[in-house]
C-alpha cells in the first residue's frame, strides 16, 4: 500500500512540473513578442523621421546638399534683373539714347555748321532798309595798315580782302565798306539813322548764308577811327562802316556784329 502512495505522489508532482514549464515558455513568448514589437514599432517611427529611402527624407537630403569644393552660384536680386531686362529690350544694341521733347519725340538733331569762311556777295539788312551788292577790294598796304581806306564812289559795298572773311575757319574780322550820299538814298546812309543793337543781318556767300545779331552801333571822328577797337583781332566778326550822314565830313559810322549760333 506504502508503496502505491508513493508512486501516486510522484506522478502529481510530475504533472505540476511540467503545468509551470508550459506557463514559463507562455509567459515568456509573449514578453518576446511585447518587446518584438515594440522594436518594431519604434524601428518604423524612427526610420520615418530621420529620412530613411521610400519616405522622401533622403532624397531632399541629397537634392539640397551641395559638394565642398563646389563655388555657390551668385545670387541676383529679382529686381536688378528686371531692370537690367528692360534696359536690354530698350537699347538692344547699345545705341546713345536720343533726347526726347515735348510728348516723347525724339528732339531735334545737332544744327547745322556754319558754311566755310569765303568772300561776301550781299548784306541784306532789313531793319536798316538795306540790301547791298558787296565786292572785294585790296588796297594798298599802306592804306590796309593805318586803316585809312576810301571805297570806289559807288552805292555797292566794298569787303576788304587783307583782313577775315566770314564762316568757318576764319581768323580774323570781316570788314565792309561802303559811302554814305548827300541828297540821295544810299544804303549805307541808313546805318546812320536806323541801325540799333539786336537787330539781325544776313552775309551771303559762295557757301552759304549767316545770320549776324548786331552788338553795337557807334561813331568815331575820322581821326580816331584808325586806332578805334573795332579793328581788334576777332574770329567771323564783321564790321559795317561808312561815313555818319549828320556829319559826314567829320564822322564815321560803325556797326559790330557777331555771328549768330546755328538753330
Amino acid at each position: 500500500m506504502v508503496c502505491h502512495q508513493r508512486n501516486r505522489h510522484k506522478s502529481a508532482a510530475g504533472v505540476r512540473g511540467r503545468i509551470l514549464s508550459f506557463r514559463d515558455l507562455l509567459v515568456l513568448g509573449v514578453c518576446v513578442m511585447g518587446i518584438l514589437g515594440a522594436w518594431l514599432a519604434y524601428g518604423v517611427a524612427g526610420g520615418a523621421s530621420h529620412g530613411e529611402p521610400g519616405a522622401g527624407g533622403l532624397a531632399a537630403t541629397v537634392l539640397t546638399e551641395r559638394l565642398p569644393d563646389e563655388p555657390a552660384a551668385p545670387t541676383v536680386p529679382a529686381a536688378d534683373g528686371a531692370v537690367r531686362e528692360r534696359a536690354a529690350a530698350a537699347d538692344p544694341v547699345g545705341l546713345p539714347a536720343l533726347p526726347l521733347a515735348v510728348g516723347g519725340l525724339p528732339g531735334p538733331g545737332p544744327s547745322p555748321s556754319e558754311p566755310a569762311a569765303s568772300a561776301p556777295q550781299r548784306i541784306t539788312y532789313p531793319a536798316a532798309g538795306m540790301d547791298v551788292v558787296v565786292h572785294p577790294l585790296e588796297p594798298e598796304p599802306v592804306d590796309a595798315g593805318s586803316h585809312s581806306i576810301v571805297p570806289p564812289e559807288t552805292m555797292d559795298g566794298y569787303w576788304l580782302t587783307p583782313f577775315g572773311t566770314p564762316g568757318a575757319g576764319s581768323v580774323n574780322t570781316s570788314y565792309v565798306i561802303g559811302h554814305s550820299w548827300e541828297g540821295l538814298d544810299a544804303p549805307f546812309n541808313h546805318l546812320s539813322s536806323a541801325a540799333a543793337a539786336g537787330d539781325e543781318l544776313t552775309v551771303t556767300t559762295s557757301t552759304g548764308a549767316m545770320t549776324y545779331r548786331v552788338d553795337s552801333v557807334t561813331t568815331y571822328t575820322k581821326a580816331t577811327l584808325k586806332d578805334s577797337p573795332i579793328w581788334a583781332v576777332v574770329p567771323n566778326r564783321l564790321v559795317l562802316i561808312s561815313c555818319y550822314t549828320e556829319d559826314p565830313w567829320g564822322k564815321n559810322v560803325a556797326v559790330v556784329a557777331s555771328p549768330v549760333q546755328a538753330r
